[in-house]
């Protein structure tokens, strides 16, 4: 495979086309907040900002965001952990030309989870989920590798979704971690 086909992810619309495990699948089919779900499935719940800023959208991203090529966008990348445990790494960009009437909360998240505000403001609508396996190669991937030991599968599954808002688009992905798999419910809530 040429190197330059590991940088993009194909993209599906139905879950069978990624073939996930059982148990990958079920954290991946996941309706609603993903945040809401994770939180639980831990007794401590954090997002870890790893970074946010303007950057260059990734190629696999300009299309679904409306862009006929990669360009300028606000981006922001962080790390779900359950009880101290990386679960998810997820990046988020939103086009540059997108006004904060459009996303009013974006720069302010900090460590606030970014489905806290998606999910209760009548305002944003949720496009359909789509489905990817990321290999080693992938932008995302690489970024998540930076941050992390150990991260040596293969293969990742991913998920992404557009939102929109007003005249804004946002595009949230999510890398699904090993360790998502073993989290059971928090018997405690």
């Amino acid at each position: 495979m040429r190197s330059g086909s590991l940088r993009r992810a194909t993209w599906h619309r139905h879950i069978n086309g990624v073939a996930a495990p059982c148990a990958v699948r079920d954290w991946l089919l996941t309706e609603g907040s993903l945040t809401a779900r994770l939180v639980a499935h831990s007794a401590a719940f954090r997002v870890q900002r790893l970074h946010q800023s303007s950057g260059l959208c990734l190629a696999d991203e300009a299309q679904a965001i409306g862009m006929k090529q990669p360009g300028r966008v606000w981006e922001r990348e962080v790390l779900l952990r359950c009880d101290g445990v990386p679960v998810v790494f997820a990046h988020t960009v939103v086009p540059a030309a997108c006004t904060a009437a459009d996303w009013p909360q974006f720069s302010a998240l900090g460590e606030r989870s970014l489905g806290s505000t998606l999910f209760y403001d009548p305002l944003v609508t949720r496009g359909e989920l789509e489905f990817a396996r990321i290999r080693a190669g992938h932008p995302l991937l690489e970024r998540a590798r930076a941050v992390l030991e150990g991260m040596d599968d293969p293969v990742y599954y991913a998920r992404r979704c557009l939102y929109r808002r007003r005249n804004g688009t946002l595009l949230v992905t999510e890398v699904f971690l090993p360790p998502v798999t073993r989290l059971a419910p928090n018997k405690t809530l």
